[in-house]
C-alpha cells in the first residue's frame, strides 16, 4: 500500500510538487498559528477580553485599509508572475512589478494619512467609542508597509517560493510580535495596576486614563505594527534578490515581448481588489458589527472563537499556497485537464486533513477556549458553529483561486457581493438579539452561499468538480 502510494506520487510530477509545497506551507502555517495564538494568549491573559476586542477592531481597520491600498495588485502579481515566469518571460514579470509598485506606494501612503486623521471620527461616529482613536491611529501607520509586504510575498508565491512566502507573511510577524509583547509585559506589568483598562470608570471628562497605562495597553498593536515594518523590509530584499537573479542578461536573453499596459494590469487587479475587499469584509463584518452593537468583551470572545475555528481550514490555506500558482501555470499553458486534476487532488488532501480537527473542536470546545481564560468558555457554541462553517469552506476546495487564476475575477466579485450582502443583513437581524452567536450563524450562511455559487460556475464552465473526497482517483 505504502509502496503503491510512493510510486503514484513519484510518477506524477504535479502531485509531487503539490505535496511538497503544501507540506512546507502546512508546517510553517502551523508554526505561524501557534505564534499567533501565543500573541492572542499574551493579550487575553495579560490584558483581558476587552483589550483583545480593541486589538481586534484596530487589526480589522488595518486589514481593510491595506486591502484597499493594495489595489488588488498582490493577487494580480501572483497570477502574472506565475503565468509569465512559467513561460520564461522574465522581463514582462519585472515590468509588471515596477508598474504595480508605482501605483500602490503613493496610494497606500495617501490612505495611511487619511485613516490617521479620520481615526477620531471613525472611533466616535462608527463605533461610538472615542477611546479607540489612538489605537486606530497607530494601526494607520502600518498600512503602507502592510501593503508592500503582500505585494512582495505574493510575487514570491508566484515563483513558488513557498518557504519564503509562508515564513514572512504567515509566521515571522507573529513570532516577532509575540516575543516583543512578552518582553514588554514581563518588564512592565509588575509596575501597573490590573486589570488593564483605558476607559474611565465614569463619564466625568476629568477622569482620563494615565499616560503610562494608555501606552502599556497600546503595546499589542504597537508591537504588531513594528513587526510588519521589519518583515515588509525583509520581503522586499528577498524579492529584489530573486528578481535580479532571473532577469540577469547573462542568464536570460532579453525578449522583444510587448510591455503590459497599466490599463491591462488594472483590468485584472481592480476586480481582484473588490474580491479581496469583499472576502476581508465577509471575514470581519461580524467583528465590526459586534463592535457597533455590542461590547468590546463580546468582540474579544468572538474573535478568539473565530481564530480557533480557522484552524479547521488550515490545510486549505496551506494547499492554496502552492495550488494557486499551479492553476495560473496550467491556465497559461491551456491545460484544463491538468488544472482539474490538481484541483481534485487538492480537495482530497484538504478533506482528510480537516475532518479530524472538526471532530476535535466539536467534542472539546470549552476546554479549547479555556486556554485563553475562563471568560472565553462562553463562546463554545460560537466556536462549534464557526468550525462547521470553516469545514464546509474547506471541502469545497480552492474555488476562489481557480476562478481568479483563470481570468474570472469579475465572477468572483459578483458572487462575493451576494454573500457579503447576505452576511450584513443577517448580522443586522441576529447580532442585536443574539450577540456573537448571531454573528457566527451569519458567517456560516454567507460562506456556504459563496462556495456553492463558485462550485456551480466552475462545474458548468470547466466541467471540474472540486468536491472530491475519495481516497483514490
Amino acid at each position: 500500500m505504502i509502496n503503491k502510494l510512493k510510486n503514484k506520487i513519484n510518477s506524477d510530477i504535479h502531485l509531487k510538487e503539490l505535496l511538497k509545497g503544501s507540506s512546507i506551507a502546512f508546517v510553517l502555517r502551523i508554526v505561524g498559528i501557534i505564534a499567533g495564538y501565543i500573541f492572542t494568549l499574551l493579550i487575553t491573559r495579560g490584558y483581558g477580553a476587552e483589550t483583545m476586542g480593541v486589538f481586534a477592531l484596530s487589526f480589522t481597520l488595518l486589514q481593510i485599509s491595506s486591502v484597499i491600498g493594495r489595489l488588488g495588485m498582490d493577487t494580480a502579481l501572483l497570477r502574472f508572475v506565475a503565468e509569465y515566469s512559467s513561460q520564461g518571460k522574465w522581463e514582462i514579470v519585472k515590468d509588471i512589478y515596477k508598474k504595480a509598485i508605482r501605483l500602490v506606494i503613493p496610494f497606500s501612503l495617501f490612505l495611511s494619512v487619511l485613516v490617521f486623521f479620520l481615526s477620531p471620527y471613525i472611533a466616535e461616529y462608527l463605533f461610538r467609542k472615542p477611546h479607540l482613536a489612538p489605537y486606530f491611529q497607530i494601526a494607520s501607520l502600518g498600512i503602507a508597509p502592510f501593503v508592500l509586504l503582500f505585494i512582495h510575498t505574493e510575487s514570491l508565491r508566484g515563483l513558488k517560493k513557498i518557504k519564503e512566502y509562508m515564513f514572512i507573511q504567515q509566521t515571522g510577524i507573529f513570532i516577532l510580535a509575540s516575543t516583543l509583547l512578552a518582553l514588554i509585559i514581563f518588564l512592565l506589568t509588575n509596575n501597573l495596576p490590573t486589570p488593564i483598562n483605558d476607559k474611565p470608570t465614569n463619564t466625568n471628562d476629568s477622569l482620563t486614563p494615565s499616560p503610562t497605562l494608555s501606552l502599556f495597553s497600546q503595546m499589542p498593536i504597537i508591537t504588531y505594527i513594528f513587526s510588519v515594518f521589519i518583515f515588509s523590509t525583509i520581503a522586499y530584499l528577498i524579492w529584489k534578490k530573486t528578481l535580479n537573479h532571473f532577469t540577469n542578461p547573462s542568464i536570460n536573453k532579453l525578449t522583444n515581448n510587448s510591455p503590459i499596459l497599466y490599463s491591462t494590469i488594472l483590468n485584472v487587479s481592480l476586480p481582484m481588489l473588490f474580491s479581496s475587499s469583499l472576502i476581508l469584509l465577509m471575514g470581519w463584518t461580524d467583528t465590526i458589527m459586534l463592535g457597533i452593537f455590542r461590547t468590546e468583551e463580546e468582540v474579544g470572545i468572538y474573535n478568539v472563537a473565530y481564530k480557533m475555528a480557522m484552524i479547521t481550514s488550515v490545510t486549505l490555506t496551506a494547499i492554496n499556497t502552492i495550488s494557486a500558482p499551479k492553476f495560473a501555470e496550467f491556465w497559461g499553458k491551456g491545460d484544463i485537464k491538468g488544472l482539474a486534476k490538481v484541483a481534485q487532488q487538492s480537495t482530497k488532501l484538504i478533506f482528510w486533513t480537516s475532518f479530524p480537527i472538526l471532530l476535535l473542536f466539536l467534542i472539546f470546545p470549552k476546554p479549547i477556549l479555556s486556554i485563553f481564560g475562563e471568560e472565553f468558555k462562553v463562546g463554545a457554541i460560537a466556536l462549534m458553529i464557526l468550525t462547521i462553517g470553516q469545514f464546509i469552506n474547506a471541502i469545497f476546495g480552492s474555488v476562489g483561486y481557480i476562478l481568479q487564476m483563470t481570468g474570472k475575477q469579475i465572477i468572483v466579485k459578483n458572487f462575493l457581493v451576494v454573500s457579503l450582502v447576505t452576511n450584513i443583513c443577517l448580522n443586522f437581524v441576529f447580532i442585536p438579539s443574539y450577540g456573537y452567536l448571531g454573528a457566527a450563524v451569519s458567517s456560516v450562511v454567507s460562506t456556504i452561499i459563496w462556495n456553492i455559487l463558485s462550485w456551480i460556475f466552475i462545474r458548468k464552465t470547466y466541467n471540474i468538480n472540486t468536491i472530491s473526497i475519495k481516497l483514490s482517483s
